[in-house]
């Protein structure tokens, strides 16, 4: 059985198209056979607002199966997130990664359209596996969030990736075979 895979696009204009596409095409060619990567695009990624990505990433979640990793870049992540504390998931996934998200709440970025979670890890699914990414280059999301997330998810693995920048330097080798090595 092919292993699901939703990749969740960063925001900015241009971004599904033109830079996070790279980031996919590195991970499907790494991942390689037995893997199916599902790549939305998601609305309005010039100006992206939680409540129409919540609902499209609800109505992906529908279309999934148990043990389906989920992946979200940048605000996408961040927008995955939160939107798992949130919902109720009538499949459980095998693994929920998180690359240079930015971290929502105190010291890290204000939100007026994300509220921030004090209790967030307990508002995922039980026992959530959940991983995340950071380049110690990135400029965009400084690295500071990754460590604002592994206090805030304390079941959370963080892999640091030096010299590595927001766009992890459209490596997604590490990911990859992070992905596969749970698989086995």
């Amino acid at each position: 059985m092919t292993v699901q895979v939703l990749f969740i696009q960063g925001g900015g204009a241009g971004t599904h198209d033109e830079w996070d596409n790279k980031l996919v095409d590195s991970l499907a060619g790494t991942l390689g056979a037995g893997y199916g990567i599902r790549y939305p695009r998601m609305p309005d990624e010039a100006d992206p607002r939680y409540s129409s990505w919540k609902t499209a990433l609800a109505a992906e979640c529908k279309a999934l199966h148990d043990g389906a990793i989920l992946i979200g870049h940048s605000i996408g992540g961040t927008m995955l997130l939160h939107a798992l504390a949130e919902m109720r998931l009538s499949i459980r996934p095998g693994a929920l990664v998180l690359i240079a998200a930015p971290f929502i709440g105190a010291g890290g970025w204000t939100s007026d359209d994300i509220m921030a979670r004090p209790n967030l890890a307990e508002c995922l699914p039980p026992g959530l596996p959940v991983f995340l990414y950071h380049g110690t280059e990135d400029e965009t999301v400084p690295f500071a969030h990754a460590a604002l997330y592994a206090r805030a998810l304390p079941q959370a693995v963080l892999h640091t990736l030096p010299d590595r920048d927001h766009q992890l330097n459209n490596d997604l080798s590490t990911v990859a075979r992070d992905i596969r090595s749970r698989a086995a």
